[in-house]
Order: structure tokens, then C-alpha cells, then sequence
């Protein structure tokens, strides 16, 4: 079948007085090479193998996963408000690494304490998250299991989490900066 007969059955099965334009393939657009692009910088970081044959691997299996996730991982991208993202969820990370690392120094406290048998207090906080894109809530999600001291244990497409924290110190502080930091990596 031919491109223009194919167009003649997608109008004809318009309603009277629209015109209804080819679909457009979008395989290889630019969430395609933005996902692409990633996939093969953190091949290479991580494989550490640049000779011509290990270079062929990666294109090839990028190229796939490319294929395959670009459009779960970018659904609507838009340049500009992708690199906005981009650049709020870089400057994001080190506050991120800085919270991992005061965590770490309270479980350390909370470990070698005298009295640690009643400062450990786990608990289960579950609360309603204000973000309702899909990929700031997996943000939060792993932001939250990456902080020790706290593990997502459930998080619904409808923004409801629930969190295992070992001590009162960390479920306080449920959902608190964390998600106001995430929510303005997605804020338009």
C-alpha cells in the first residue's frame, strides 16, 4: 500500500470537514538520542573498554535500549523544558549526596549510642505526595530509599508512598524538603 492511499483512507474515515494529518513516526527524535546519548556515556564510564569492537557493543545495545525506553523516559520531550530539568535535577544531586551523608552520620550516632535499643524506633509513614509527574515521584521514591535511615516501601502512580524509617529523627522528616526539592526539578 502506498503512502497516498494510505492517506486517502485515514481522510476518509475523517468526519465530514476535517483534515487529518499523517501520523508522524517518531523513532528516532530526539527523546531517541537523549536516551541514547545517556545510555552511552554511562556505558562508556562504566565499561572502561574503547577499542572497536567493545565501542560496537555499546552502540549496538544503547541503540536498543534506546529504542525501547525513549519513549517511557521522555514522553513529552520538549528541548528547552528538558534542559531545564536537566539542569535543575544536576544542581538537585549534590543536596541529594549532602543529605546521604548527614544520614549516614545519624545512623552512625544512632548505632554506637549507649541508649541506641530506645532511640531505634521504625516505623511505617505513609503520606500523600504533591508531585504528580510519574518521573518525580520515582525521583522521591529512590531519593528517599537511597537516604539511609528510610526505604520506599510502596509508591502508587497516584502519589501515595509508604516508608519504612528506622528511627523518629528520619520519619519526621517525611516528606518535608526532599519533595519540595523534587517537585521544583518538574515545575513548568
Amino acid at each position: 500500500m502506498n503512502d497516498s492511499s494510505q492517506m486517502e483512507t485515514t481522510c476518509a474515515s475523517s468526519p465530514p470537514g476535517s483534515v487529518k494529518e499523517p501520523v508522524k513516526s517518531r523513532r528516532f527524535g530526539l527523546a531517541f538520542w537523549l536516551t541514547f546519548a545517556i545510555s552511552m556515556a554511562t556505558w562508556m564510564v562504566l565499561s572502561g573498554l574503547f577499542d572497536v569492537f567493545h565501542l560496537t557493543l555499546g552502540v549496538i545495545g544503547c541503540a536498543i535500549v534506546a529504542d525501547l525506553n525513549a519513549r517511557a523516559m521522555w514522553p513529552d520531550v520538549k528541548l528547552g523544558h528538558t534542559l531545564r530539568q536537566w539542569r535543575r535535577f544536576v544542581a538537585y544531586v549534590p543536596w541529594l549526596l549532602w543529605q546521604v551523608w548527614l544520614a549516614n552520620l545519624h545512623l552512625l550516632r544512632l548505632t554506637f549510642h549507649p541508649r541506641m535499643m530506645q532511640l531505634i524506633n521504625p516505623r511505617i509513614v505513609s503520606f500523600k505526595s504533591r508531585i504528580h509527574n510519574q518521573m518525580g515521584m520515582f525521583i522521591l521514591a529512590n531519593s528517599i530509599t537511597l537516604t539511609p535511615g528510610t526505604v520506599t516501601v510502596f509508591a502508587s502512580v497516584m502519589g501515595r508512598f509508604t516508608v519504612h524509617a528506622i528511627d523518629d529523627a528520619s520519619a519526621r522528616a517525611l516528606p518535608g524538603e526532599m519533595e519540595d526539592r523534587v517537585a521544583k526539578i518538574f515545575e513548568d
